[in-house]
């Protein structure tokens, strides 16, 4: 298992199979159609009052994220905030498995979205302490695909099972919600050990001996202005931050688009299988194929791609709005594009990474990976936020679903005019 790496390349790799779990239970699959239901259930627009938690969970993480990675830079401060996010994420997520209503089930979600984010933050900036420029795409390539073979899919299959058999053993479908959060939490943490013990930060700076915070905020506004100045880095994160905004935006809100079209959701469970089998060789082709072509080339096609998808999704909903179709047809359609999402999904997300880590100085990760968060959570926050609001205003899900393709098409655009100024190391 992960041959051709070095030690604390796996370990570092091993995280990505600790946290997947989060992105396919909570954000994903299972709590999401969930909450909808629950909230649904109250007389309240569910797949609406989720956006809006994902967008409230990303505005405070990136408030918070410049002053984090600035921290994390001071020798013995990452590991100890790493530390940290790992242990709130997991109490919030046990509180948040003992609600009911649908208003603290949704508090608890954002905050452990919160920590899980952080956490996720943290880990990005240790890519520079743990492998070379040169390898950096194939490393963050094989964190994805092991994410999504492992921590996406084996807690995941193990919750579905849950759901549907479990009334077997006497275990109603909220108890196999319930059970598959405190799941999450323990698949976090156990397989969070090899990053903590393994990965140690080798590019730190001294901890000043007054005023760490104070200094903090002084490198980070540094920082900040370094990257605007540098037009490299600056067009490469402005246009993440919309491309990725897409990306998320598909990702936390495709069951709660499905459920409100009224697909069933075993079925939406089921196609997110396919999405986590393809993901897995298809992360790792995108690794293996940036050593033969510029990685831009990559997620501008992964980019177009997604175009194409949010396309053909605007086209199932409306299509089953209209009437033109079942819901068997619909649930078939979703499948499909379940598929055609694993294809790119984790290479694009797995090339931003390292494509970020290598426009960077590594003695200064931290930093720039808190303004990296900073554009990956309010990125996150404009596509749940328009989907919410375009649905409330319009009341056809469809319609909210075009609206992600805007947002891919300007991180697009900014790509192709200012590839000419992004150059790796």
């Amino acid at each position: 298992m992960l041959k051709g790496y070095t030690k604390e390349e796996r370990a570092w790799i091993m995280y990505d199979w600790a946290n997947a779990s989060f992105s396919t239970i909570m954000l994903a699959a299972i709590f999401p159609v969930f909450f909808v239901e629950i909230a649904g259930g109250e007389g309240s627009a569910g797949s609406m009052w989720w956006g809006y938690g994902n967008a409230g969970a990303r505005f405070l993480l990136a408030l918070a994220a410049p002053l984090i990675g600035a921290i994390i830079d001071f020798q013995g401060y990452k590991k100890r905030l790493f530390v940290l996010t790992i242990a709130f994420g997991i109490l919030a997520h046990l509180w948040l498995a003992a609600q009911s209503s649908w208003q603290m089930l949704l508090v608890g979600y954002i905050l452990a979205n919160i920590f899980w984010s952080a956490s996720l933050s943290i880990y990005d900036s240790y890519l520079p302490d743990v492998t070379t420029p040169e390898r950096m795409d194939d490393v963050s390539a094989a964190g994805f695909a092991w994410g999504y073979i492992g921590g996406s899919t084996i807690p995941f299959a193990a919750s579905v099972a849950l759901i549907l058999f479990g009334e077997n053993f006497g275990i109603d479908v909220t108890l196999a919600v319930r059970i598959s959060i405190v799941m999450t939490a323990v698949w976090w943490g156990v397989f969070s050990i090899p990053m903590i013990r393994g990965v140690h930060h080798k590019y730190g700076a001294p901890v000043p001996d007054t005023g760490l915070i104070r200094e903090s905020v002084r490198n980070a506004i540094r920082t900040g202005r370094k990257i605007v100045k540098n037009k490299g880095v600056f067009l490469f994160i402005l246009a993440y931050f919309f491309y990725i905004d897409g990306v998320g935006t598909v990702i936390t809100m495709a069951t709660a688009y499905g459920a409100e079209l009224g697909l069933d959701a075993a079925g939406m469970m089921g196609a997110l299988f396919v999405t986590q089998f393809v993901a897995f060789p298809c992360s790792i082709l995108f690794g293996k194929l940036s050593k033969k072509t510029n990685p831009l080339n990559l997620i501008i096609a992964a980019i177009l791609i997604y175009c194409g998808i949010c396309t053909l999704g605007f086209f199932m909903g409306f299509g089953l709005e209209s009437a033109w179709f079942g819901a068997d047809e619909a649930i078939l359609m979703f499948w499909a594009l379940a598929a055609l999402v694993g294809t790119v999904q984790g290479g694009i997300q797995a090339l931003s990474r390292s494509c970020y880590g290598r426009l960077i100085p590594p003695e200064q990760s931290g930093e720039y990976f808190g303004f990296f968060e900073i554009f990956s959570r309010f990125a996150s926050i404009l596509g749940p936020f328009l989907y919410a609001t375009i649905l409330a205003t319009t009341g056809r899900p469809s319609f909210a679903i075009l609206s992600i393709i805007a947002i891919f098409g300007v991180g697009l655009t900014i790509l192709l005019f200012g590839r000419k100024h992004i150059q790796f190391r």
